[in-house]
């Protein structure tokens, strides 16, 4: 939809889509900027240019226009009782992790909280109306603007104020009046200083018109009036229109403040922390005038290396001043900002990663530790974390509940980081060696493919400055991937099933066939459970002919047959296979089980990525870093029959969707989200609460034992689990058992064979010099001690006697060979499943008797390979039928 177009077609109107009471009230002229043509309204009639054109552009810095001066969470004390005074409920932020929607990783803007999808449009479910919400918003698309510009960051609070039009809640005339008191009575802006701009907003098919407020040059909200639905021309009124105001707390307690940057008056203690670390003093002169360029150049210059050139040249500082000054604060500033996101996203249930929005999280925990290092600063980032947690706990007293978890996720990555830093250091100059700076894709591709950081780059003087656009193009390749379509099935007109399951859940029931097609049939009813939510379909008879597969299109439930399909009309008898039902039944509530249990084991983290419930086994993919050690799975299985012993209620309940938000969280949607305004609530008391359409039992007892039986990472921040339940874990109790005892077995028989092999390598050692001296002593052919001795033009010992083992042979031949240049010995023996031949030849013998060529034909005859050299060869194979050949081979070869 063309922005631009809307709003000449909204501005050629501005008593209908701009003009409201407090401009008639206050007087309030509407004009025109000299400059860019915008439209805004101030109370100053001399003024000609809009906020972004005008002198007085963030002229606030040094010089703040109130005599108020508020921090960070003073500043949303100061709104939130403003607005509670005006009737309006104060709503606790949602997570940061977007939970409630598929189509977002994070959220992006405080109207995401309460926008829900339903088939292909967005609705809007608001917990209070009309509200208040200081909702904590990432964006990652100007990482390379945080720190720099003195007013970007990665997380921020967006004072949410939001409003239908009905009874309780308010439209146009009265936003734009409570913003403005907002502004003039309670943090004491004079008005003449707050200016409107007009604009409009539009997304998700819908549109309608915006006042931005300003005060001298600092954006501090927009008020968006969502109005309309469709194509500008051919759009219609929502049913449901929206008040959606977003403001930055940020710049509330900036234009208070006045300081060089926003991020000065942002993070509480850890700021001045940072500066005492890098020794600059903050509050100079010289920084004010260079982030007010700083701020002015960024609406004149799009490329963030030419903003800051110009900064630098209007402020007159020397390269010196930069390097030691200007690139410190920045740094330090970038720490500040990246390490809150952090505290925010892992508290919320993140895990940085190379998956998804993880991404952006590690790639922030990396700029961290990079600028770190590149400052050579010693900072601990457990005290820093303490020091951002302490300073926002009153406001978001659910940071405290994970510091420790915050404190081990981020050890952890920061480990990671620096065991990847010799490697990255090898590649790294590889690429200086190429005489190029690598392209932005290249760069996008060294980060994904081994974590190597464009700062990195930078730093070492691969590259001079990061591309404007890598941050933006990191961002856009790691959205969530598409909704696959839905496919197309002949089911127009027919009525939603009743759904059996759902309600007494009858193995066997009559139902009438409403349609058939291909080898579907839909009926009227049914207790025949779709795929879905992981869950696999169940399976039985229709009218005796095989149900095969069960899926579930809208509100209709489709059957495939194998086997007569009956007939449209046809009233019909229905047999769920109830064994099947009943294992696939424990294995959904022991997902639920181990769920909880891992989450309690490993850490807050632990988020369902996946899960998959069959009838004899079933999976469970969670959100961790790290492989599970054996002790971490027990300790899981463990807790997960503890659960089950207890015999816990599993019940049901429906809850309207936003009821069910409130009153359990969004740790519900385990499963994903849930597309109806109806959630099916799953409790395991207290243990467990979860949105879920599968079936489940109704005692925890009825799971009988979870066992798990595999754990493997199958990608980065994501463990799999695989399990079984019920009669499919008590026999596999009893085959581990089997197994068990068997190794035992087996391992008693290994220590009697070893002590055996011992007692019979002692017995050689012993025998062997004997039988040397008896060997070379013999004159003629014989016999001694099943050894064949064949004196001719060499002496020549064969032996296949089963009181030999590879010890003797090994040891008997080389000491024979080395005694007596003109010998030969081979020896066969069975090895396990294999007939094995060891040759040995001496220095004089090998010249007529080569080693490797009897080994290799010997093990030629048994099937297998041999190999070695003249003097001393290997070989065998598996074919024990061919011994006695095997045996003449050998003795031809040495005899002949």
């Amino acid at each position: 939809m063309d922005k631009k177009e809307i709003l000449n077609e909204f501005s050629s109107d501005p008593d209908r889509y701009y003009k409201v009471k407090l401009f008639e009230e206050q007087g309030f002229v509407r004009k025109s900027c000299l400059k860019c043509k915008r439209y805004f309204w101030t109370l100053d009639s001399q003024r000609g240019l809009c906020p972004d054109d005008a002198d007085d552009t963030y002229s606030f810095i040094g010089d703040p226009p109130t005599k108020k001066r508020f921090d960070y969470t003073q500043a949303w004390k100061e709104v939130e009782s403003f607005f509670v005074k005006n009737n309006h409920t104060s709503v606790s932020r949602y997570p940061v992790v977007c939970r409630w929607r598929d189509d977002l990783y994070f959220t992006i803007a405080s109207i995401v909280d309460f926008q829900r999808i339903m088939g292909s449009k967005v609705v809007f479910e608001f917990p209070a109306n009309p509200l208040v919400v200081p909702q904590t918003c990432l964006r990652f698309k100007d990482l390379e603007n945080v720190g720099v510009t003195g007013r970007h960051f990665s997380s921020f609070c967006m004072i949410g104020q939001h409003s239908i039009p009905n009874a309780q809640g308010y439209w146009k005339d009265e936003c734009v009046d409570l913003d403005f008191r907002l502004l003039t009575e309670q943090f004491g802006i004079k008005k003449e200083e707050v200016v409107f701009v007009e604009d409009v907003w539009a997304g998700g098919g819908s549109f309608g018109s915006s006042l931005e407020y300003f005060v001298r040059g600092l954006e501090l909200g927009n008020a968006v009036f969502t109005e309309f639905q469709g194509e500008l021309g051919k759009h219609t009124i929502l049913d449901q229109k929206i008040i959606d105001m977003g403001a930055g707390l940020e710049r509330f307690a900036w234009i208070t403040k006045g300081t060089p940057t926003a991020y000065d008056c942002c993070f509480g203690p850890i700021t001045n922390h940072l500066f005492e670390k890098i020794g600059i003093d903050s509050d100079s002169e010289m920084l004010r005038k260079y982030f007010t360029a700083i701020a002015k150049n960024l609406e004149i210059h799009d490329d963030l290396i030419e903003v800051r050139r110009n900064a630098v040249k209007t402020t007159g500082l020397t390269q010196d001043q930069v390097n030691r000054i200007i690139t410190p604060l920045e740094g330090m500033y970038l720490i500040a900002d990246h390490l809150r996101t952090l505290i925010f996203a892992i508290t919320d249930g993140a895990l940085p990663s190379n998956v998804g929005g993880g991404y952006n999280l590690r790639m922030m925990l990396r700029r961290i530790n990079g600028t770190m290092d590149r400052m050579n600063l010693k900072l601990d980032i457990d005290e820093l974390v303490d020091m951002h947690i302490d300073y926002l706990r009153d406001t978001y007293p659910e940071l405290d509940e994970k510091r420790q978890d915050v404190k081990t996720i981020l050890k952890l990555e920061s480990e990671r980081y620096v065991e990847s830093k010799v490697r990255m250091g090898k590649m790294a100059e590889r690429l200086k060696g190429k005489g190029r700076a690598p392209t932005v894709d290249e760069l996008i591709t060294l980060y994904e493919s081994d974590g190597i950081t464009p700062e990195y780059l930078r730093e070492i003087d691969v590259i001079s400055e990061i591309p404007s656009s890598f941050y933006a193009k990191l961002s856009d390749l790691h959205q969530s991937d598409k909704k696959k379509d839905i496919e197309q099935l002949p089911l127009d007109d027919i009525p939603e099933t009743e759904m059996l399951f759902y309600k007494d859940d009858p193995m066997e029931f009559d139902a009438k066939v409403l349609k058939v097609f291909d080898k579907s049939v839909v009926l009227d009813r049914t207790s025949f459970y779709a795929r879905g939510g992981g869950q696999e379909p169940d399976y039985g008879t229709i009218a005796g002919s095989k149900v095969v597969d069960v899926n579930k299109h809208g509100g209709v439930i489709v059957h495939e047959i194998d086997g007569v399909i009956p007939k449209q009309g046809e009233v019909v008898k229905c047999k769920v296979d109830s064994l099947r039902r009943s294992n696939i039944t424990k294995n959904h509530t022991s997902t639920h089980i181990l769920n909880s249990s891992a989450r309690g084991v490993l850490g807050s983290w632990i988020w369902q990525h996946s899960a998959f419930k069959e009838a004899d086994h079933a999976r469970l993919d969670i959100t961790h870093h790290s492989s599970l050690t054996d002790k971490q799975v027990q300790d899981i299985e463990n807790v997960a029959n503890n659960i089950v012993a207890k015999d816990m209620s599993v019940t049901i309940q429906n809850y309207d969707r936003g009821t069910a938000e409130q009153k359990y969280g969004f740790k519900i949607y385990q499963g994903g989200v849930v597309p109806v305004k109806s959630v099916r609530i799953v409790s395991i008391e207290d243990f467990d609460v979860e949105a879920c359409g599968g079936t489940h039992v109704k005692k925890t007892k009825e799971v009988e034992l979870i066992k798990i039986t595999k754990t493997k990472r199958i990608q980065d921040g994501v463990v799999r689990l695989e399990f079984v339940s019920g009669p499919t874990a008590k026999e596999y109790v009893k085959q581990q058992e089997i197994e068990n005892t068997k190794r035992i077995q087996e391992e008693k028989q290994k220590e009697i064979k070893d002590k055996q092999r011992e007692e019979e390598k002692q017995k050689a050692k012993e025998k062997i010099p004997i039988l040397l001296e008896q060997v070379a002593a013999q004159s003629s052919s014989g016999t001694i001690d099943e050894i064949e001795i064949n004196i001719d033009k060499i002496k020549s010992c064969f032996t296949n006697s089963k009181q030999y083992d590879e010890f003797f042979h090994m040891n008997f031949g080389k000491k024979l060979v080395k005694d007596n240049p003109n010998s030969v010995y081979v020896g066969i023996f069975e090895s396990g499943p294999t007939i094995r031949v060891i040759a040995y030849s001496g220095d004089e013998a090998s010249k007529s008797k080569n080693a490797g060529n009897i080994a290799k034909s010997v093990a030629e005859v048994l099937g297998g390979a041999g190999g070695g050299d003249a003097k001393f060869a290997q070989g065998g194979g598996k074919d024990t039928s061919k011994i006695n050949d095997a045996i003449a081979k050998a003795k031809s070869m040495i005899l002949g």
